[in-house]
This record gives structure tokens, C-alpha cells and sequence, in this order.
């Protein structure tokens, strides 16, 4: 700590309510064994009960999520004629099946009508919206975290983190700046040296003990922009990381976090590594 200039500080916090879909920055959040309450557990599915994502459908970025009085607004950034989708934080029990994420099969609770047919209008295919109860366990990653390491329909950790830094290093380099949304990190801080956080493992975030397991294998995801859905022909910025975060087969940028199952954090909490 004492080789850094400034000091290591949580500047942004995200969640993303329905995977895939836009995000909301919040000023604080309480942590659960899953990650940041409500972060990422709604999910839509297809019709085989396959989750749906941005990689092949590049389309759910145009849906916002907005918070609301107990849940979310959802709308859509170019069709105004379609009303705004209520979703409350949680659904009921009365309806529940089985849905597909990766390789994982996770015992859902369905959402309502109304929200299934809100979403096959508004995304040009039929589809349906699942939440995850606390009753669901999918594990994360057993391989690499102990056991009882859990992850909401994230794609693979609880939490991603990023730095201001890192990001900054990237813009240099391209024509275009992109912002961070194109990374959909849940924690963002600030004060390290450009890509130092790739060797962090164990840190500290308002006194939570936080570790880092490894880096996150970036997709197409980051090179659609997440307020029009246009996805960039020169495949930016991932052909420009490739350059320089490429350890193996996957460019890299943030990395993959678990925590702790209680606490809050706070934007301006100090971090502090080891």
C-alpha cells in the first residue's frame, strides 16, 4: 500500500437486475451470499428454458432498468410506445421450473404473465422471466472457491471489479473512448496503477474481506454499445485488450470476486489490499 500515490477508494458501485440487461449505480448496497442484493437475479429464458444474453442477442441492451418503489422499471430506449414493465423485487412461488445457465441447471421461480409478454414484444422472440429464490444454490466455480461459494445468474463470480485506471489505459489507446458499462463491473475503484489489480487476491472494503480469484474473460459483450445496442465492426475494445491482456486464450479485463454473505458497502469506502 505504502507504493501507491493515492489511496485505494470504492468509486462506483452497479447492479444489474435482470442479467443482460442494463444497470443501475447505486451509492450503497448490502452484500448477500450471492452478491450485491438484487444483482442479477431475474433472468429471461427461451423457450427451451435457455437463459438469454447480449452475446447473441445484442438487442437487450436497448432494455433500461430503473429503480422503483419496491422493484424496477424496465423500458425500452427506443420504443416509447411500449409501456414501462413493473418487476418487483422478487417473485412468487406458485409457478417454477428448471432453466439453463452455462452448464448449470438452477430451480427457478417464474415471473408474471404480463412480464413474459413484455419482453417476447419487446425483444422480437417469445420468452420468459425466472427469478432466483434464496431456496436456489448454484455453486460457484467449486474448482477454484470452497464449498458453499454461491453466484446468483451472474456468469460465473458474485462480484466483477474494475478499476478507473485500467479502463483510462485501454481509452488511451483507442479512437473511440468507451465507458465503463461496456464492462458491467459491480465494483469500481480507483487509486491503483493501471493494471495492478490483476495480482490482487486478498483485499478489504469498509473492513469486508473481499478475494480476488482470478481475471474475467472479456466476450463480444464490450464492444456493444449498451445505449443504442450498435456493436462495433472493428470489434472495440477487445481487439485493442487482446493487444496486451491476453495471458492465454481469453482477454482479459477486471476480476472475478467473491465476499462475504453480510455487510454494506458504500461508494468512498477505502480499500485495502492483503
Amino acid at each position: 500500500m505504502s507504493a501507491l500515490s493515492t489511496p485505494l477508494t470504492l468509486t462506483s458501485l452497479f447492479i444489474y437486475p435482470v442479467k443482460s440487461l442494463g444497470g443501475i449505480s447505486l451509492s450503497t448496497s448490502e452484500l448477500t451470499p450471492q452478491g450485491l442484493r438484487h444483482d442479477r437475479r431475474w433472468l429471461i429464458v427461451d423457450e427451451r428454458n435457455r437463459f438469454l444474453t447480449q452475446r447473441e442477442h445484442a438487442e437487450m441492451a436497448l432494455l433500461a432498468v430503473e429503480a422503483a418503489h419496491n422493484g424496477f422499471l424496465l423500458r425500452h430506449r427506443q420504443r416509447p410506445e411500449l409501456l414501462p414493465l413493473y418487476l418487483p423485487f422478487e417473485a412468487t412461488p406458485e409457478r417454477t421450473l428448471f432453466v439453463t445457465i452455462w452448464d448449470d441447471m438452477v430451480f427457478a421461480w417464474r415471473g408474471t404473465k404480463e412480464a413474459d409478454e413484455w419482453l417476447s414484444e419487446a425483444l422480437g422472440q417469445p420468452c420468459k422471466l425466472v427469478y432466483m429464490s434464496d431456496l436456489a444454490r448454484r455453486e460457484c466455480e467449486p474448482e477454484h472457491n470452497p464449498a458453499g461459494t454461491l453466484v446468483s445468474f451472474a456468469d460465473g463470480y458474485p462480484y466483477l471489479l474494475a478499476t478507473e485506471e485500467s479502463l483510462a489505459k485501454l481509452n488511451a489507446q483507442l479512437a473511440e473512448p468507451v465507458p465503463m458499462d461496456r464492462f458491467r463491473p459491480n465494483l469500481v475503484v480507483r487509486g491503483a496503477p493501471a493494471d495492478a489489480e490483476m495480482a490482487w487476491a486478498d483485499l478489504r472494503i469498509n473492513n469486508l474481506s473481499f478475494r480476488a480469484v482470478r481475471g474475467c474473460g472479456r466476450c463480444v459483450v464490450t464492444t456493444i454499445d449498451q445505449a443504442t445496442a450498435h456493436q462495433d465492426p472493428a470489434g472495440e475494445p477487445l481487439r485493442t485488450l487482446a493487444t496486451y491482456r491476453k495471458p492465454a486464450r481469453k482477454v482479459i479485463f477486471g476480476q472475478n470476486v467473491t465476499g462475504p454473505a453480510t455487510g454494506r458497502l458504500r461508494v468512498g469506502d477505502p480499500v485495502v489490499l492483503g
